[in-house]
C-alpha cells in the first residue's frame, strides 16, 4: 500500500483526497476525503483573471488541507488544477500560493487530460458489474467545463467543452450582478441552445450515442441523485452508484429552474455554494441524456480525484 493525496482544484470546488493506495489489486482505501466549495472561477469568465477575493477563499482551503495531509503522513501528493486556472491571465499568482502552502506545483492540466483521470476515477470499480453495458460514457460536469469520455477498459475518445454550471449561471442567468431568481424563460432558452451547441462540438470528437452506460460525476450529477432520493442531509453512501431515470432528471431540472434562491437553499442535502448554480448543472444533464437517448444515469462519487490519486500511487 501506498499512502497518496489528491487535490483537484476545480472552478467551483477543491477537494482532497488522502488513500491508502494499492495498484495490484485496485483498491483505493479511503482515509479522508472532503471538499470547499471556493468559487475560484469567479468573474473568469467574464475578466478573464482570477478574483483577489476567489485566490484567498482558495489558498485557505489549501492551507486547512495541507494540515490534514501532514496529520496522515501522506508519502506523495499531486494538485491538479482545471477549467479556471487554465483560462486565467494571472494564472501565475495562483500557481505560486499553492507552491509557497503545500511545496507542489499545481498542474494546469488540459482537458484531455482532466478527462482522462476522471474516466479512471469513475469506471476502475465498475469492471466487476456485469450488468452495466460498455463502452461507458463518463461525464463530468464541472463548474468551468465538462468533460466527455468514451470508453471500455480504456480511453477511446474524449473531449472538453465550456459548459460547466459555474459558466452557464454567470453567462446566462445573471443580470444586473444577481442570480435572476428564478430565470426568465429566455435565460433558460439561452443556455439550453449554448449547451446545445457544445454537444455537437463533443460529438465531433467524442461518439457519445455509443455509449450503453451513462457514468455521471461530480457535485450537480451527485446533488441531483440526492434530490431524487429525498434524502434528509447529502449522503455519500446512498448516492454512490444510484441510478437516477431520465423522466426523474427532468422533473428535478424543471423545478430547480422554476424555484427560488430560498426555495433552493432549503433543499437538506444541498451543499450552500451550489445553490445558485444547480440549475444550470441539471440542465446540462438532462441535455446530455436526451441528446444520447440515456434512460438513466448511473452516479459516481469516485471521480477525478480517485483518477489522480491512481496517477500518484
Amino acid at each position: 500500500m501506498t499512502r497518496v493525496a489528491a487535490v483537484d482544484c476545480g472552478t467551483n470546488s477543491i477537494r482532497l483526497l488522502v488513500a491508502d493506495a494499492d495498484p495490484s489489486t485496485g483498491e483505493l482505501v479511503d482515509l479522508d476525503r472532503r471538499m470547499t466549495i471556493v468559487r475560484l472561477g469567479q468573474g473568469v469568465d467574464r475578466t478573464g483573471r482570477l478574483a483577489p477575493e476567489a485566490l484567498q477563499r482558495t489558498f485557505a482551503a489549501c492551507r486547512e488541507y495541507a494540515g490534514t495531509i501532514k496529520e496522515h503522513g501522506a508519502e506523495r501528493l499531486r494538485f491538479v488544477a482545471t477549467s479556471a486556472s487554465r483560462d486565467a491571465e494571472n494564472r501565475d499568482e495562483f500557481v505560486r500560493g499553492v507552491l509557497d502552502i503545500l511545496g507542489v506545483e499545481p498542474e494546469v492540466i488540459s482537458g484531455d487530460q482532466e478527462a482522462e483521470f476522471s474516466f479512471t476515477g469513475a469506471t476502475k470499480e465498475l469492471a466487476g458489474r456485469d450488468h452495466l453495458a460498455k463502452p461507458y460514457l463518463v461525464v463530468d460536469i464541472g463548474g468551468g467545463s465538462t468533460e466527455f469520455v468514451v470508453g471500455d477498459d480504456h480511453v477511446r475518445a474524449a473531449r472538453s467543452v465550456d459548459i460547466g454550471c459555474v459558466r452557464m449561471t454567470e453567462r446566462h442567468l445573471v443580470r444586473d450582478g444577481v442570480v435572476s431568481d428564478p430565470p426568465a424563460e429566455e435565460q433558460i432558452a439561452a443556455m439550453r441552445a449554448d449547451i446545445e451547441a457544445a454537444l455537437d462540438l463533443a460529438e465531433q470528437t467524442v461518439p457519445l450515442r455509443e455509449a450503453r452506460t451513462l457514468v455521471g460525476l461530480a457535485g450537480s450529477v451527485t446533488t441531483v441523485s440526492a434530490i431524487a432520493q429525498e434524502l434528509p442531509e447529502y449522503d455519500s453512501a446512498a448516492i454512490h452508484h444510484s441510478r437516477v431515470s431520465r423522466e426523474k432528471v427532468r422533473e428535478i431540472t424543471g423545478r430547480l429552474l422554476r424555484s427560488t434562491h430560498a426555495e433552493r437553499a432549503a433543499v437538506p442535502s444541498m451543499h450552500p455554494g451550489r445553490v445558485d448554480v444547480i440549475g444550470a448543472g441539471a440542465l446540462v444533464l438532462l441535455s446530455i441524456m436526451e441528446r444520447i437517448g440515456a434512460e438513466e444515469v448511473v452516479v459516481s462519487e469516485h471521480d477525478i480525484l480517485d483518477g489522480i490519486a491512481w496517477s500518484v500511487a
